[in-house]
């Protein structure tokens, strides 16, 4: 029974073959904003992992988190060079793909997201769950993330920053299924909910944001705990005082949850002012920017 939902998800999630540039991860980016003491210390543990891979270049982890920390300074082509090597020497290792894809998504390379999500998937099919550390950790030290749930996570953004919507609420489906702390629900839940809304399904979206509550103990997603409330009780003034400043990750977050939540309630230019002002800020890596800019592209 086990291998035949596999196999049933699988066949659901096709890669299609829409067209994309070759060449996505060459393009000119902009650098994350920083202050001066926090490139400092990325530089520092940068410094650090690219000694351990140099000592070691073969050693599985001294890869993975040279290309992190590579990739945490804006240097996503060459975390994909790393990562690529890594899958050149562990072609069965899920984790390479996984943190490629998520590097694809970050160069809007959305098809080799996809590509290298679904083999972190087959990859892991019949693998026990693994922690992942926060290469940034949050205030309590306390990752909130797996293996398994960033893959199908990412893999239902990707699917939804392409408007592939069904293949997307798989992903999110398969996400929660793996995902055992309220951080790592609070924040597929957000996807999922506005997935369903994408496709009419606003009975089924509701029904699923009974399983939310403002009781739940969350460590870094208070964010997304809050949009999910909003869309629960209709109230959407404590996401417009969040909105205020733009400079921060989480008001790009919160703008394009904002805006999209505007858009799916028939106010096509209240959204498209969000979204603009998430593109006019300064996080152009995080999702809530990439997804802004998605939706404006449709717009036009």
């Amino acid at each position: 029974m086990r291998k035949f939902i596999w196999t049933t998800l699988f066949a659901a999630i096709s890669f299609t073959a829409f067209s994309q540039k070759v060449n996505c991860e060459s393009k000119e980016h902009p650098m994350p904003m920083m202050s001066d003491s926090l490139k400092k210390a990325y530089q520092k543990k940068l410094a650090s992992a690219k000694a351990k891979y140099d000592n070691d270049n073969k050693n599985a982890d001294h890869i993975i988190w040279y290309g992190r920390r590579t990739a945490y300074l804006g240097n996503y082509k060459e975390a994909i060079d790393i990562y690529s090597k890594g899958i050149a020497l562990y072609p069965d290792n899920a984790r390479y793909y996984r943190h490629r894809g998520h590097r694809y998504i970050t160069l809007r390379c959305f098809d080799k997201a996809i590509a290298d999500f679904k083999k972190a998937g087959e990859l892991t099919m019949n693998q026990i769950d693994e922690i992942e550390e926060d290469g940034i950790p949050n205030a309590m030290n306390m990752p909130t993330s797996t293996l398994h749930s960033n893959i199908w996570y990412h893999l239902g953004l990707a699917y939804y920053l392409k408007e592939e919507y069904r293949s997307a609420l798989l992903s999110f489906e398969k996400c929660m299924s793996v995902s055992d702390n309220d951080d790592m629900i609070v924040a597929t839940l957000n996807w999922l909910n506005i997935t369903l809304r994408k496709m009419g399904r606003d009975k089924d979206a509701n029904q699923r944001l009974r399983e939310v509550s403002a009781g739940m103990t969350i460590v870094e997603n208070h964010e997304y705990l809050d949009i999910l409330l909003m869309y629960i009780s209709g109230d959407d003034s404590k996401l417009i005082e969040k909105t205020q400043n733009q400079e921060t990750l989480s008001n790009s977050t919160v703008g394009f949850a904002l805006g999209t939540y505007y858009l799916l309630n028939g106010k096509k230019q209240k959204a498209k002012e969000l979204f603009e002002k998430v593109v006019a800020g300064n996080q152009w890596s995080s999702f809530g920017f990439i997804a802004a800019e998605a939706e404006l592209a449709r717009m036009k």
